[in-house]
């Protein structure tokens, strides 16, 4: 499964979806884990110290590798300088699998033990001094959705993206590479906001959106959350004495997590697989399509001096049959 954490800045989203992945190890899934956030923090919420965090190899930096890979020969592309970050893929492109080796995950992927397994970690890259004033960081992001648009998972295998925060990942249309989108938000006014532009911006586009509630201390606040979101609220989850830990830099073993939020943890799994039935390859090749025409005419056919439209192969549908048979 595909899976996004979202929501607004301080929201508890990284730490969530820290917590996340960590259960999903702890039962022996395979994991691909990638912080596609501005700041980025997953690493140290996954338990690495800041300067292992800040050593991982950033995928906006080796973007020419990614291209070269998944282009393979794919005729429709006439060479990776007119590989956009919305390029789809088509006959003779390569794909990527979340249990494989490859050179993408060689060069941008390093593992991270956590107790009871070990996870892939990705990450786009900080916004460094060097970006400001000259770069978009939606750049960077770009080798998240062009591995996202080439990537074929299957049942009781998962790839779990920390997004940017807020609404800013309708800057693309990586928000509809997704089985389930995870919100989280605290019982305030502003935590509900991104909440309501998320959900107004994806909803012509069928996105899964459910709504985990942070930092809910009481039923006032878990009132507030069900006035506020309805039937789109999963779970909620409380203080953590084991976050607490976690963010001081002294993790006590996963299973100590109190057993309220081992509960959510859990809702979080069994909702997103659930959703593994309903999943529509034709649907998610046609929005792929969607978003790179639009992207093409917009500025990649001028930047690129191309056609992009032509890299599109009206045959081809991703689909693990097609992953199978490559």
């Amino acid at each position: 499964m595909k899976i996004a954490f979202v929501g607004k800045g301080g929201s508890g989203k990284t730490t969530l979806s820290s917590l996340f992945i960590r259960h999903l190890a702890a039962t022996g899934a395979p994991v691909v884990a990638v912080d596609a956030d501005i700041n980025q923090h997953l690493g140290c919420a996954l338990g690495l110290d800041e300067a292992a965090a800040a050593a991982l190899p950033a995928m906006g930096d080796r973007l020419p590798l990614i291209k070269d890979y998944l282009r393979g020969d794919n005729p429709r592309i006439a060479s990776t300088e007119t590989m956009i970050k919305t390029t789809p893929p088509g006959e003779g492109s390569r794909l990527l699998r979340v249990r494989e080796d490859n050179p993408v995950y060689d060069a941008c992927a390093r593992p991270v033990e956590l107790d009871g397994g070990a996870v892939r970690l990705m990450v786009t890259g900080a916004f460094t001094d060097a970006d400001l004033g000259v770069a978009c960081y939606h750049s960077k992001t770009g080798a998240v959705e062009l591995c996202l648009n080439h990537l074929v998972d299957g049942p009781d295998e998962y790839v779990v993206v920390d997004m940017t925060a807020g609404s800013d990942s309708f800057a693309s249309g990586m928000f509809t590479r997704f089985d389930i989108t995870y919100l989280v938000a605290e019982p305030t006014r502003r935590g509900v906001s991104v909440y309501r532009q998320y959900k107004e911006y994806a909803r012509d586009y069928d996105i899964t959106l459910k709504v985990v509630g942070n930092k809910v201390l009481g039923q006032d606040d878990l009132d507030f959350l069900r006035a506020e979101v309805g039937d789109d609220l999963l779970v909620t989850v409380g203080q953590s004495d084991w976050v607490r830990a976690l963010e001081k830099g002294r993790p006590p073993r996963f299973d100590l997590l109190e057993e309220a939020n081992r509960d959510a943890l859990h809702t979080l799994r069994t909702t997103a697989d659930a959703t593994y039935e309903h999943r529509d390859w034709e649907r998610y090749t046609r929005q792929m399509v969607h978003f790179h025409l639009k992207n093409a005419r917009s500025w990649g056919n001028e930047r690129t001096g191309a056609d992009l439209a032509a890299q599109v192969d009206p045959g081809f549908l991703l689909s693990e049959r097609v992953a199978a048979t490559a």
